[in-house]
This record gives C-alpha cells, structure tokens and sequence, in this order.
C-alpha cells in the first residue's frame, strides 16, 4: 500500500513539473503582440523606454524616433523590429511595416507578436488569406491558446463580417 501511494506521489509530481514546464514554454511571447517567443526582458535602455512608453501613448512617430535607434544598435531584438513594423503599420506605411515584420521573423520565427501584426496588415491591405497564413502559424507556435492567436483570430473574424462577399 505504501508503496502505490509513494508512486502515485511521484507521478503527480511528475505531471504538475511537465504541466508548470510547458506552461513556462508556451508563455514565451509577451502578449498582445507586442512580445514574441525570445523572452527577451525590457532592456534599460533610454530609446527603448521611451519608445515602450510612445506606444502606450500611440505616438507611433515616436516610437519609430526611438526604436529606430535601438534597434540599429541591438539588431538580434526581433521584438524591437516588430515595434517598428507595428509603429510603421499604425502610421500606413505597410511597406516598411512588412519589411520590420519580415526582420523580426528571420530573428525568431516563432515570434508570436509578429506573426499576430503581420496578419493584422494582411487584413488591412485586404489580404484574408495571407492573414489565414499567419493566424495557421500561430496556431503551430501556441501549444496551448495564447493571446496573439486569439486577438488574430477575432481580427479575421470581424473583417469576414464586415465584406460578407469577399470573405466566402
């Protein structure tokens, strides 16, 4: 009797390990498409604060002012590319958005944020099924539901609604 109970102990230890694990794992991506899958932490840098601080405000001009710089010196910071295409996508610029997006993905691939914008500014641009595409990646990246699958999949829901038509 002893015995099951002490291995039963050990499987549900085991299990609660496995599922904290793989709970840290998935959360790799900050979330409303800002963070991606590189855990990378907020640095301390004055142009990165500042920018982090514009997008609260929505000053995407200064966001790109500041990130720019920042991410010139930091190239490897895929989150730093995917702010400024999302700086660039919020001004209309979808040119240098997509280019930004495209930086930030060949950095980190699973990046969770980019993927999430990127299909936003398919669906901007009237690209559904390019947003598909990404929301299909996400899908593959998020073990579990996160947030950037959920907002992209919502996005694409509510465009459908609105062009009945075109979205058939």
């Amino acid at each position: 009797m002893g015995n099951a109970r002490a291995w039963a102990a050990r499987v549900v230890a085991f299990a609660v390990a496995m599922s904290v694990a793989l709970l840290a794992w998935s959360a790799g991506g900050g979330g409303g498409g800002g963070g991606g899958g590189g855990g990378e932490f907020a640095p301390n840098d004055p142009d990165y604060q500042a920018a982090m601080a514009a997008v609260k405000k929505e000053d995407w001009k200064q966001v790109v002012e500041r990130m720019g710089p920042y991410a010139q010196r930091n190239p490897g910071s895929a989150d730093a590319w995917n702010e400024l295409g999302h700086a660039y996508r919020r001004l209309g610029d979808f040119d240098n958005a997509f280019k930004h997006y495209d930086k930030a993905l060949k950095i980190d691939p699973k990046h969770k944020g980019a993927h999430e914008y990127l299909g936003e500014a398919y669906l901007q641009i009237g690209d559904l099924t390019r947003a598909e595409q990404e929301l299909t990646a996400l899908d593959r990246i998020c073990v579990l539901p996160c947030e950037e699958y959920t907002d992209l999949k919502a996005q694409i829901k509510r465009y459908k609604a609105s062009k009945p038509i075109a979205a058939k």
